[in-house]
């Protein structure tokens, strides 16, 4: 045992203790060193960061949504309105599990598939702290439901807000458009910042072509939040500036009248105010329920629409395109005088058909007129004098003589969608279908029909017009925009050239023979000159749907109801001093004078009263 103490060396043992000691204490102090400087740079380099990620943890910025501007018509009757409704929305970043979170809630809440479909989309989207829509406008019974649970469904609120409401449900929808959910289209063209907290757009209508206006400013506002996120107290607050009421143009009950006079019938109807373009009525039937659109329509509701034959959903007022038919009779006897291919003079014999260079094929007319001059063939209708008329023209001029009363092209109305309707010629033809274009076919433009469409604005455009005596106006549906402590806005007009004409008393000589129309012993829709009080200029139409052949009869109780004719009319009243000016379109309705020029009697005498103006009580037909 004393041999083995002589052999440890316990000062090599002490050196090694030491040095190990020496060690430990090193990385000791290493490890404070470390722990002091993490502290330091918490404490004072990475303050404001840590303070900020704190903060946010504690405060939270919420977007506020601006109110929507309402819509009102010309008299201030409401079309549109904010109405107080309850929505489910979810917190992504408090949602831990999103379907099974669905799962549960379709326990306490009616919501379908397309609702998650479109919440889906949006929570791709959204911010993690802002509330994504599930259902809106909670019955109190949902209400109550999810309040007693809402311990269960963390992330899940319900918010009380406002939510766009029609109270005239259906009249005017095709002008007013409707509201509906933002969805990803939407998305990739709306500002971000101006929709943060913004759930629905305007759609069609006014409502999307003044989305600018009726939207506003969002505001926003910071709030303090407990570590379940939800709302303690709010710190500060910026308003949203709450968007701009818009006055339309249209008349509340003008426009009910005219879809009352349309009905069931398929048709539109439109009235302008021919001394500044205002539109009185926009009609177009069927209708449809807008309110069932603002929170997401149903499938099955949707397909009902969209598979109608009678298509209530598409717009005919601006984006229907008809053949006008005898309409356009008044705008070519204009171009044949302005450009000299007739004289009032001018007489023709009727024999109920026309013939080029006497042989060949007959284009027929409605009845054998005898002898006729440019207006009594416009008070009667007569095909042969425009058949004749339009070969004199040429297609290049009479394509001419109706674009120049706004046929063949767009009015820029003030809503989205509108169509230009066709004024063809013999370019177009070769170049859209490659084909030659045939004398035959510009004596069919003559009376309306051929590759020629228009709109029953365009109609009603060309109509105001002639009233104003070549003087044109914009269809337009804004009237002012006003919101709170602002002064009215009220849209510029732009100044439209007028329609020249070399013999300004042509103006008078065709609008007398429109009066003839209604008030003449042979005028096609004499009929609704004895009903009204009024001095109507007007012009029957009828537009074939389909052709027929050389030796076969028309027969509107042998044709299949969609087979048979337009019927259309275009007016303005009183002649001397207009202040109203239609353009009517009834599909399948058959003869202009039976089921076209009574609606707009009707309505002009809606409009202007049921007994005759001053100026019409001074007297004039319309010659003076």
């Amino acid at each position: 045992m004393a041999g083995f103490d002589r052999l440890r060396d316990h000062e090599r043992e002490a050196r090694l203790f030491r040095r190990r000691a020496a060690v430990a204490a090193a990385g000791a102090v290493v490890l404070v060193l470390a722990l002091v400087a993490r502290l330091l740079y918490l404490q004072y380099v990475s303050h404001e960061h840590f303070t900020t990620l704190s903060n946010d943890n504690r405060v939270r910025i919420e977007a506020v949504a601006p109110t929507r501007g309402l819509i009102r018509d010309r008299q201030g009757k409401l079309l549109a309105e904010n109405l107080p409704s309850f929505s489910l929305q979810l917190v992504p970043e408090r949602v831990e599990d999103l379907q099974d979170t669905l799962v549960r809630l379709r326990r306490l809440v009616n919501f379908d598939d397309q609702d998650v479909q479109r919440l889906r989309q949006a929570w791709r989207h959204a911010r993690p702290f802002e509330g994504i829509p599930l259902r809106f406008r909670l019955t109190r019974e949902e209400v109550a439901r999810v309040s007693v649970h809402r311990h269960s469904f963390p992330g899940v609120d319900i918010v009380a807000g406002l939510t766009r409401y029609y109270p005239q449900g259906p009249i005017g929808v095709h002008a007013l458009g409707y509201v509906g959910r933002i969805d990803e289209d939407d998305l990739q063209r709306l500002d971000a910042s101006e929709y943060r907290a913004t759930t629905h757009v305007g759609k069609l209508g006014v409502e999307a072509e003044y989305e600018p206006v009726l939207h506003g400013k969002p505001g926003f506002r910071r709030v303090e939040v407990n570590v379940q996120g939800r709302v303690l107290r709010v710190l500060d607050e910026q308003a949203p500036v709450p968007g701009e009421d818009v006055y339309l143009t249209l008349d509340l009950d003008l426009q009910r009248r005219a879809e009352d006079l349309l009905g069931d019938r398929d048709g539109a109807v439109v009235a302008l105010d021919p001394r500044n373009g205002q539109v009185l009525a926009l009609a177009s039937t069927p209708t449809f329920d807008p309110n069932e659109f603002v929170n997401g329509i149903g499938r099955k509701a949707y397909a009902q629409l969209r598979d109608s034959p009678h298509r209530p959903l598409f717009n005919r007022a601006i984006r229907g395109q008809y053949p006008p038919g005898s309409t356009v009779k008044p705008m070519v006897a204009m171009g044949g005088l302005q450009f000299d291919a007739i004289d009032r003079d001018e007489e023709i014999n009727c024999r109920g058909y026309y013939r080029l260079d006497g042989k060949g094929r007959r284009y027929r007319d409605w009845k054998a007129h005898g002898r006729v001059d440019l207006s009594q063939a416009i008070t009667q209708s007569c095909d042969v004098m425009f058949y004749g008329l339009a070969l004199k023209l040429g297609m290049n001029k009479l394509a001419r003589s109706l674009r120049r009363f706004g046929l063949g092209q767009r009015t820029g109305i003030d809503i989205p969608g509108e169509r230009p309707g066709l004024v063809p010629d013999p370019e177009w033809k070769r170049r859209a279908r490659g084909e030659p274009w045939y004398t035959g076919e510009t004596l069919i433009h003559g009376i309306g029909q051929g590759y020629l469409t228009v709109t029953p604005l365009q109609l009603a455009n060309a109509a105001a017009v002639l009233a104003n005596r070549g003087r044109p106006v914009r269809p337009h549906l804004m009237l002012k925009a006003q919101g709170p402590g602002k002064d009215v806005k009220v849209p510029t007009e732009p100044t439209i050239p007028p329609v020249e004409q070399k013999v300004p008393s042509d103006w008078q000589y065709v609008i007398g023979a429109m009066v003839g129309v209604t008030q003449g012993r042979h005028g096609t829709a004499r009929a609704i000159g004895w009903h009204s009080p009024h001095m109507i200029a007007g012009k029957t139409g009828t537009a074939q749907v389909f052709s027929i052949g050389q030796h076969e009869q028309y027969d509107a109780d042998e044709v299949a109801e969609e087979l048979r004719d337009h019927a259309l009319f275009i007016a303005f009243a009183p002649a001397r001093d207009p202040r109203i000016a239609v353009g009517v379109v009834v599909e399948n309705g058959g003869s202009g004078s039976h089921a076209a020029a009574p609606v707009a009697q009707q309505l002009i005498d809606a409009w202007l009263g049921p007994e005759p103006l001053k100026s019409e009580r001074e007297g004039d037909d319309g010659n003076t």
